[in-house]
């Protein structure tokens, strides 16, 4: 088993690993009376299961767009995986917004607001308060430039865009593990915060290989 291939199954089992605890924890804290109490709307635990699960389903997005344009096995295979990672971390999250009797959007709250009104080095972690785009997110513009191409070049548009959209994802989900209530939601955090780093340094090697390398 080569060194890519280690560092994505590192990835996968760190992420699976978190998906189980969290919803063995999901389960028991649900059924004990004694448990965490119910999130507020404005806490860093619905801000995070919120703004995550839109920075999710953009990665979900950008996966299914990369498999359309490219017969590459190791892209396809990298991108169907995080479709179904990404994919089922999002249920969770929603799931535990419906749990807490939460709506799943907040037109009231700016994006990441959770993480910069808490102030000092947490507001660092993400976009600064009032600003409409979430760390690592790609533009409209950008999307339609990934489905525009094909080949080599669609690969390696991903990748960078994915690398970049990990690192932000990593960010946000340092700051649940930071400033989330102990308990499940913040245990998957944690594992995403393992896998996505994981995640990072496989798409470096595979830029690599392709003549590319990450953006600044």
């Amino acid at each position: 088993m080569n060194s890519l291939t280690r560092t994505h199954w590192v990835a996968v089992a760190a992420v699976v690993l978190a998906l189980l605890f969290a919803g063995a924890a999901t389960v028991a804290s649900a059924g004990d009376g004694g448990g965490p109490k119910t999130p507020s709307t404005d806490s860093a635990d619905a801000g995070f299961a919120r703004d995550m699960s839109v920075h999710h389903q953009q990665a979900v997005e950008m996966s299914f767009i990369v498999r359309e344009r490219t017969r590459d096995e190791d892209v396809r295979r990298l991108a169907y995986d995080i479709i179904n990672t990404q994919a089922n971390q999002r249920g969770m999250m929603q799931g535990w917004l419906d749990m807490w009797g939460l709506s799943q959007i907040a037109t009231d709250r700016e994006p990441m607001e959770w993480m910069a009104k808490e102030g000092g080095d947490h507001a660092g972690h993400g976009a600064p308060a009032g600003d409409a785009m979430m760390p690592g997110m790609a533009t409209s513009e950008q999307l339609e430039q990934l489905g525009k191409l094909s080949g080599k070049a669609a690969e390696i548009e991903y990748l960078q865009l994915m690398i970049t959209h990990h690192n932000g994802g990593v960010a946000m989900a340092q700051g649940c593990v930071d400033l989330c209530e102990p308990g499940a939601e913040q245990e998957l955090a944690k594992g995403m915060v393992t896998g996505q780093q994981s995640e990072v340094e496989l798409m470096v090697s595979m830029l690599k290989k392709r003549g590319a390398q990450p953006r600044t």
